[in-house]
């Protein structure tokens, strides 16, 4: 029988998994090998937007995977236009590049900025501007793009031309934009940094800014897009349209893929050769995608996280009050952050572990802030069953002693 120490043996040491070793999953519960059963609140960190085994992607994956599974890029296929057609008619974006991962729609996003700024405006044009606690990616470009020294430090030199500001503050913002300035990348809500939406305005004064400029907008819609907002992507939710977006995670609802999304004028600075990837728009991946924005890309499903959203809202703050663990939650639609009150900041991580012992597994967003990420479907009763298991670990830790 594999045992969760194998991983110890046989991987690379780059993750520290939990000892629950799930087997099976349906909508939003997994089960182990032994029957344990865990409520899931993270949906592979923002990536199962529909839960596990959906019936309508399985049977995505299971028609396209009679068809055909992979062919070069010297020929297109017909899940990739389907996928393409689709976010086009949804979005600002009229044109599409599809790769693996976010990582890498974050790598095509700063490539093509860079290659905008020295086409436009020569090669002194290729600083980029991100934001002090920022997540873009483990790749060496987009970790360093990413604000979190703990990501990439000890890799040798980082890229350089970029800076960091504090985010949701525009005016250092201003003041380290420059003629040189070729794009801003932000995340309209920072996932990694602590689950920090944009605050009300700054997103559409970042735009005029960067249009001031003849800078580009980027917003790494990886972790808010594909409904996890409320809306399909996290821009239609404020009402500010950036030059590119990339997506990944709940995107392919569980399969790999991640997209570039932009406008013709900008996609046309990419010639062929200029960038490429070997699995990018493959047919078992695209297919699934395709069902995936089907069925979140509805007013049903703007309707039903909505709704979501209020549930837990409403039980995470009587959960704050009553035991004064942590604060009441801040984000939008069902990406959730809780940050930690002062007697209790480190231990998000403690905290995330002890929920998964009562049957209830979380996220956490530094170690200072308790993230939820549900599938966009969880049921009411199944939010209200693993809230009441979460309080059952609030209890055992804040109880007085007898």
């Amino acid at each position: 029988m594999i045992r969760r120490e194998e991983f110890d043996q046989l991987l690379v040491p780059t993750y520290n998994p939990s000892s629950f070793l799930p087997v099976r999953g349906l909508g939003s519960r997994l089960w182990d090998r032994e029957g344990r059963e865990r409520i899931d609140f993270t949906s592979g960190i923002a990536v199962n937007v529909l839960g596990h085994a959906h019936p309508q992607l399985l049977d995505a994956l299971r028609g396209q995977a009679g068809e055909l599974w992979h062919v070069s890029n010297g020929f297109t296929n017909e899940p990739v236009l389907r996928l393409a057609r689709r976010l086009v008619d949804a979005t600002f974006a009229e044109r599409v590049f599809f790769c693996n991962s976010g990582a890498e729609a974050n790598e095509a996003a700063f490539k093509l900025a860079r290659r905008i700024g020295f086409d436009r405006r020569g090669a002194d044009c290729y600083e980029i501007v991100a934001a002090t606690g920022s997540f873009h990616g483990r790749s060496l470009f987009t970790v360093s793009v990413g604000g979190q020294p703990a990501y990439s430090s000890g890799f040798g030199p980082a890229i350089g031309g970029i800076h960091h500001v504090s985010f949701n503050d525009l005016e250092a913002l201003r003041a380290v934009v420059t003629e040189r300035t070729c794009a801003v990348v932000l995340e309209p809500v920072q996932g990694e940094g602590g689950v920090v939406p944009a605050a009300p305005g700054y997103l559409q004064a970042v735009r005029e800014l960067c249009d001031q400029h003849g800078a580009l907008l980027i917003f790494d819609e990886v972790q808010t897009g594909v409904g996890r907002t409320g809306e399909l992507y996290a821009y239609q939710h404020y009402g500010v349209v950036p030059d590119l977006l990339t997506s990944a995670k709940g995107l392919g609802g569980g399969f790999p893929i991640g997209a570039l999304l932009t406008r013709a004028e900008l996609a046309a600075h990419f010639s062929p050769g200029t960038h490429g990837t070997t699995y990018g728009g493959n047919p078992l991946a695209c297919a699934v995608a395709e069902r995936v924005i089907s069925l979140v890309d509805t007013e049903e499903m703007r309707a039903r996280v909505a709704q979501r959203h209020a549930q837990f809202v409403e039980r995470l703050t009587t959960l704050a009050e009553r035991y004064g663990v942590f604060e009441a939650p801040r984000g939008l639609g069902l990406l959730l952050g809780c940050p930690l009150r002062d007697a209790w900041k480190g231990q998000a991580r403690m905290l995330a572990g002890r929920a998964g012992e009562a049957g209830v597994l979380l996220l956490q967003a530094g170690p200072d802030v308790l993230r939820f990420a549900p599938s966009l479907i969880i049921e009411p009763e199944v939010i209200d069953e693993g809230l009441d298991r979460l309080e059952q670990v609030l209890r055992v830790l804040t109880e007085s002693p007898a």
